[in-house]
């Protein structure tokens, strides 16, 4: 997966959502949130595309080119 160019806990935040918010709407826990921020459990593509569109970005504009 290329680098990220922006945070998903940074993402989240300029969102205004909560992990808590995110776990509701994609149907996860709070805590599987904060272990993809973390870094600590690769996220699949399936939900980086979900969280992308909860956040209302692009994957240009989180990735790096």
């Amino acid at each position: 997966m290329p680098r990220l160019q922006i945070s998903l806990e940074a993402a989240r935040v300029n969102a205004k959502l909560s992990q808590e918010d995110v776990a509701k709407k994609i149907g996860k826990s709070r805590q599987t949130i904060a272990l993809w921020e973390a870094g600590k459990v690769k996220l699949d593509r399936a939900n980086f595309y979900m969280l992308a569109e909860i956040y209302g970005l692009s994957i240009d504009d989180i990735f790096l080119p």
